[in-house]
C-alpha cells in the first residue's frame, strides 16, 4: 500500500462526492419549492426512512451499514436544513 496513492484515491472520491452533493442539494431545492407550493412540511419521517432503506440496499459491504446509515442521517439532515433555509428566504422575500 502506498499512502500517497491511497490519499489521491480519496481526493478523487471527494471531488466526485462534492459534485454529487451539489446535485442532491439542487434536487432538495426543487423539493422545497414543491412542498411550499403544496403546503407540505419540510420534515417527512416516512420518506426519510424509505430513503435510508432504499439506499442501504445499494451498500455492497454490509459491515459498513452502521456508518452508512449515520452518513445518510447527516445528508438527510443537511437537506432538510437547506430546504428550511430556502423556505425561510422565500417567506422573507414575500413579507418585504
Amino acid at each position: 500500500m502506498d499512502l500517497k496513492e491511497t490519499r489521491e484515491k480519496i481526493a478523487e472520491i471527494d471531488r466526485e462526492m462534492a459534485g454529487l452533493f451539489c446535485r442532491r442539494m439542487k434536487a432538495a431545492e426543487e423539493i422545497a419549492s414543491y412542498k411550499r407550493e403544496h403546503g407540505l412540511p419540510v420534515r417527512d419521517p416516512q420518506q426519510e426512512e424509505r430513503v435510508k432503506e432504499r439506499n442501504l440496499a445499494f451498500l455492497e459491504d454490509g459491515t459498513l451499514s452502521e456508518y452508512y446509515l449515520a452518513f445518510l442521517d447527516r445528508v438527510i439532515a443537511l437537506s432538510r436544513a437547506y430546504q428550511e433555509t430556502i423556505l425561510e428566504e422565500k417567506r422573507g422575500g414575500e413579507e418585504a
